[in-house]
């Protein structure tokens, strides 16, 4: 009887096992890329911090903050896009992701250069030395949109190892690179610039070499006509992206606009860690996104695996930031522990609010209400911006801390809230009716 029994309770978890095999290995390899990267991105750091002058990385995390920003608003929903539709249209994905990186990348430069005159011509601080910086910054954009575009391709079609081998190359590269700058005592900010652009460009060619072809594989003749049938679901994950990713993608800036280089050099060190661990909740929410639409009948299972192994990560890393942020700062460089102290330690808890940010935008996307989720997603940034920069001019970089802390928090919970209670939403049992009266689209 007990053998019996035994044998229906492993049953039942290889059964469940496999329901999330899909889920577990595209989410594994992301995560396994994340933690690479996470690693050696603290090397890279931290041989920084030890050899460049706090001034120099506090203008290099603020510049490529904007990089960010500039990629995130070049890219356009694209990306997004990409990992709902390839799962449906496999045989029109090498022309969607072509299209999509090239105009990705070309609203990037744009923007990029527009911030370098900017800069130039109007704002006092300028992290921008001299017209080489300049070309690096706007390369570096016109890359970094080309990147996140193609990650999300591999993303939706389901190969996420190719997304890790290119972190990984990515995070070598680099490394490499800053050590040779370091060698022949290059140590100003363009030059740390420069490793970050030349590694990523690097890693591109690396990955297409490692997997035969596999990324020339990805990118087909572009199709823009094809593009542009999806241009109201682009502007939908558009403006989803951009209210929920901007203001943290831009914090790091107005550290340095609203403090100074030196605390941002600081602070950049333990944003950095906190931004690595918001990518595993990240990245099980964007892998749910493909997962669900492939297999909708687990939807629940899976949203509620992702949320709650989310949940229990970002806890564990925000207690372990509380307690071991001075820490941190002294294994990076001891000055920084002088510039920072304690201020710090709450920053680990932003996680939760993350967290539940990120699972809250996938129930939407799983229910096509992008656009409707906009809205409280950009009172939400909004609240995030006022309270940074309230809390920076009460309390210096740790008003900045907890002001940033409370309002993640807030807006996760009531975002979560929201979505969780919407009747209109919920988690979606089979695709949307706008994709099941529609066939897929022929050749």
């Amino acid at each position: 009887m007990r053998l019996t029994t035994d044998r229906t309770a492993l049953m039942r978890v290889r059964g469940a096992i496999q329901d999330s095999a899909t889920l577990a290995i595209n989410s594994g390899a992301l995560a396994i890329g994340t933690v690479a990267t996470a690693g050696l991105g603290f090397v890279y750091w931290w041989l920084a911090a030890r050899l460049f002058p706090p001034e120099a990385i506090g203008n290099v995390s603020a510049l490529l903050s904007i990089i960010g920003l500039t990629a995130l608003l070049g890219e356009a929903g694209l990306g997004t896009l990409l990992v709902g539709e390839i799962v449906r249209h496999p045989k029109k994905a090498p022309s969607l992701v072509a299209a999509a990186a090239l105009i990705g990348a070309a609203l990037a430069v744009g923007l990029g250069l527009a911030f370098v005159l900017g800069t130039h011509f109007v704002q006092s601080t300028r992290p921008i030395d001299g017209w080489l910086a300049g070309f690096i910054f706007v390369l570096g954009c016109g890359l970094t949109a080309f990147t996140m575009v193609v990650d999300q391709a591999f993303v939706g079609s389901l190969n996420s190892t190719g997304r890790m081998i290119q972190q990984v190359f990515f995070s070598v590269f680099k490394l490499m690179l800053i050590v040779i700058a370091a060698a022949v005592s290059q140590t100003s900010s363009t030059t740390i610039l420069l490793s970050w652009v030349a590694g990523l460009l690097t890693s591109w060619i690396a990955v297409d070499l490692v997997t035969r072809g596999g990324a020339r594989r990805l990118v087909g003749i572009p199709d823009f006509r094809l593009l542009h049938t999806f241009r109201r679901k682009v502007f939908d994950h558009y403006a989803l992206d951009v209210t929920m990713q901007a203001p943290s993608i831009i914090v790091p800036y107005l550290v340095l606009v609203l403090l100074s280089p030196a605390a941002t050099a600081a602070f950049s060190v333990l944003w950095m860690l906190v931004s690595t661990a918001a990518a595993i909740p990240a990245v099980l929410a964007t892998v749910l996104f493909p997962v669900i639409r492939a297999g909708p009948d687990k939807s629940r299972h899976h949203f509620l695996l992702s949320l709650t192994a989310s949940l229990l990560f970002s806890l564990a890393c925000a207690v372990f930031i509380l307690f071991y942020s001075q820490h941190i700062l002294e294994v990076f460089n001891p000055a920084y522990r002088e510039i920072a102290g304690s201020s710090l330690r709450l920053l680990g808890f932003s996680l939760l609010g993350s967290t539940l940010k990120f699972h809250a935008c996938a129930l939407a996307r799983l229910g096509d209400a992008m656009r409707r989720a906009s809205l409280p997603f950009a009172l939400g940034g909004l609240l995030e911006l006022g309270f940074v920069i309230a809390g920076a001019k009460l309390g210096g970089l740790e008003g900045l801390v907890i002001g940033w802390t409370i309002a993640v928090s807030i807006e996760g919970i009531c975002i979560g809230l929201f979505w969780a209670f919407a009747s209109t939403l919920g988690i979606p049992t089979r695709p949307s009716s706008e994709f099941v009266a529609q066939p897929p689209i022929q050749i």
